[in-house]
């Protein structure tokens, strides 16, 4: 029996990649508030002024959206599109990570520790979802027939 209901047609690549990246922004984003609520519950740390629900939520989502307008930017202009969009994210998370570790949010050394555990994270989560998932998915055909 065919489920298809007569929508299964190629999509243009600046749909797929938006698609795809909004796509792994919101599994990214129930990641984050899931590791959120873990981190804050097992550590105590409560200061909700930066990272909270919805900065999360919405931040999270308009990255992975951008990623992948930024994605499509990348298969049009370089023959090795995945290899390269790799190891720029990478590199820019690596160099975040870097920031987040010499940065010094709060007064108190304690809290500030806290801080970056959360941030980083979030951080990692994010990194490995833009660097890994958007590349993956938007050449996987099942993705592509069964979620866009």
């Amino acid at each position: 029996m065919d489920h298809s209901y007569g929508y299964d047609y190629p999509k243009p690549p600046l749909t797929k990649a938006l698609l795809t990246g909004l796509f792994t922004g919101i599994i990214t984003t129930i990641v984050c508030l899931v590791f959120n609520i873990i981190y804050r519950d097992s550590t105590g740390f409560t200061p909700q002024d930066f990272i909270n629900v919805s900065s999360l939520i919405f931040a999270v989502n308009l990255l992975f959206l951008i990623l992948g307008a930024v994605y499509f930017i990348f298969e049009r202009l370089f023959k090795k599109a995945d290899a390269i969009f790799m190891v720029v994210f990478a590199l820019l998370t690596i160099f975040c990570i870097w920031q987040v570790e010499i940065g010094h949010r709060f007064g108190n050394s304690h809290m500030t520790a806290q801080f970056r555990g959360l941030m980083l994270g979030i951080l990692i989560i994010s990194g490995i979802a833009a660097v890994f998932f958007i590349p993956y998915l938007y050449h996987n055909k099942r993705f592509e027939r069964e979620v866009i």
